[in-house]
Formats: C-alpha cells, sequence, structure tokens
C-alpha cells in the first residue's frame, strides 16, 4: 500500500487544517506488499502534479507553499502508477480572517442612494456582522436603512440620503468564531444635490436652432441673389 505523511500532520478525517500563507509538505512512501522501487504519481483534484524523476520512485513528496485561497477543500492523491487503485488521500482545510480594516472617505449628494460595502470573506464563516453610526448600532428604521449579507459581502444600503440621518461615521464589524473581531469605518459627508441638466436634449435643441440659423441664412442669400439677376 502507499501512506501519507505530512506537517502540519493529519487528523482522523483525513484533513490538514492550516492557514492562508502557510506551507504544507506532503511524502508518500510504500509499504506492505508492495516493491519499493514501486513508481509513485500525485495528484491534485484528479490533476497530475508533475515530479522531478529523482521523486517518483519508492517516496515521493510535494510541498504547498504559500497556501492559497483556492487550497481550501483540495484534495491530494498519492498512487501507484501501474495500479490506481493503491492509493492515499488527504484534503486541505484553510483558514484565514476577513480582510477588513480602515477607513474610507465617502460624499455622497443628498437624495442619492447611499452604499456602503464590507469585504466578509473569511472561513470559517462570520458569526454576525454589525453596522453601527456614530458609535450606536444603526436604526435601520429611523434611517430607512436595508442590510443584505451573502458569504463574501455585508452592505448597508440608504435609497435616499438626507443629511440629518445619514451624516456621520460608520462601522462595519464581522465576529469570526476564529479570529474574532475584525472592522472598517466609513466617514460619510452629505453633499448638497446639483442640478443635473439633460445633456442629449440639450444637443439636440441646440443643433435644431444652429439648422434653422443656416436654413434661414441661405434663404435670405437667394432672396438677395434674386434681386441682383433682376
Amino acid at each position: 500500500g502507499v501512506n501519507i505523511e505530512s506537517d502540519p500532520v493529519v487528523d482522523g478525517e483525513g484533513l490538514i487544517q492550516t492557514e492562508l500563507n502557510n506551507t504544507v509538505s506532503l511524502k508518500c512512501t510504500v509499504g506492505g506488499d508492495t516493491p519499493a522501487d514501486e513508481e509513485l504519481v500525485w495528484l491534485r483534484n484528479g490533476l497530475t502534479v508533475k515530479l522531478n524523476e529523482e521523486n517518483k520512485k519508492g517516496a515521493s513528496s510535494v510541498c504547498v507553499s504559500p497556501v492559497i485561497y483556492d487550497d481550501n477543500e483540495a484534495t491530494f492523491t498519492c498512487q501507484l502508477k501501474n495500479n490506481a487503485t493503491v492509493k492515499a488521500s488527504v484534503t486541505l482545510r484553510v483558514t484565514y480572517p476577513p480582510e477588513l480594516s480602515g477607513s474610507e472617505e465617502v460624499t455622497v449628494e443628498e437624495e442619492s442612494k447611499l452604499v456602503l460595502s464590507c469585504d466578509i470573506w473569511t472561513n470559517p464563516p462570520v458569526s454576525s456582522v454589525v453596522w453601527a453610526l456614530n458609535g450606536s448600532m444603526v436604526d435601520l428604521l429611523a434611517g430607512d436603512f436595508v442590510v443584505t449579507t451573502n458569504g463574501s459581502t455585508s452592505q448597508l444600503i440608504a435609497s435616499k440620503v438626507e443629511r440629518s440621518l445619514h451624516e456621520g461615521t460608520y462601522q462595519c464589524t464581522a465576529n469570526s468564531p476564529k479570529y474574532g473581531a475584525y472592522s472598517k469605518t466609513f466617514s460619510v459627508t452629505a453633499a448638497d444635490k446639483t442640478m443635473k441638466f439633460p445633456l442629449m436634449p440639450m444637443i439636440a435643441a441646440i443643433v435644431v436652432v444652429i439648422l434653422t440659423a443656416i436654413l434661414a441664412i441661405v434663404s435670405r442669400w437667394r432672396e438677395i441673389a434674386k434681386c441682383f439677376k433682376k
């Protein structure tokens, strides 16, 4: 048969617990009735891992460094080249905190839409997300707010900004069962509403005026030409 040893060690469920940017070392060896010079093959999620010739017979090692997001739930399988039924597998379980920190300045016009977004992508998933305004939990009804949260993003939305209700300092806090609380702040300033002129109708009107003026000039010159001909 074949056996996989790892650093960090594999648990009883065949999982290797690791964190983002760490290194995972895997070593596969033959044992039992299997000849010591049997050639080994490594697969990652069913795809062959390229090995050097000296890293194939009797014992073979692979190194995952650094561990990335896509390595989460990746399964590494070591098997005999000549008998794929003789194999062993391990699966990586990658954990990472949310990338949530710092502050952001936001300026939004009165009566327009305000959207604040927090990246809460983490493993294990966050247990809760809390939005605060000026140090107190956001009052969804008073501010006519809507909160949407999926597995990767939490958004606080106000469809129509009013300076008295929506200007201030917001804080988004994601609570991770493994890494604790991570926060980001937003300093929101409500600007006066600006008048917006419809550009296309204005252009069309100007073109009509110009064409009318040109036609009037052409018509006038024709009248003048008739007088000279007389």
